[in-house]
């Protein structure tokens, strides 16, 4: 799913049972090979299908375009 970026990153200690563990266990290979790297783009792959990723860089650039150049609608008037 991509390269991670070098920087700051932060690490979180997650408990599965087996039976949770034996589902992420089936992803191996396909969404990644490392236990991390498997919980983490299954992680990501929720975000994305729920569109809170979109959701978020929406809003975002919402944001950067209402600082950059005002509100659309303070420069219509």
């Amino acid at each position: 799913m991509g390269q991670i970026r070098k920087g700051r990153v932060r690490r979180v200690q997650v408990t599965f049972t087996e039976e949770q563990w034996g589902l992420i266990e089936r992803f191996r290979g396909i969404v990644g090979r490392e236990d991390a790297e498997i919980v983490r783009n299954i992680v990501l792959a929720w975000l994305a299908e729920k569109s809170i990723i979109a959701e978020e860089v929406k809003k975002s650039l919402y944001r950067e375009a209402s600082v950059k150049g005002g509100s659309r609608a303070s420069q219509k008037a």
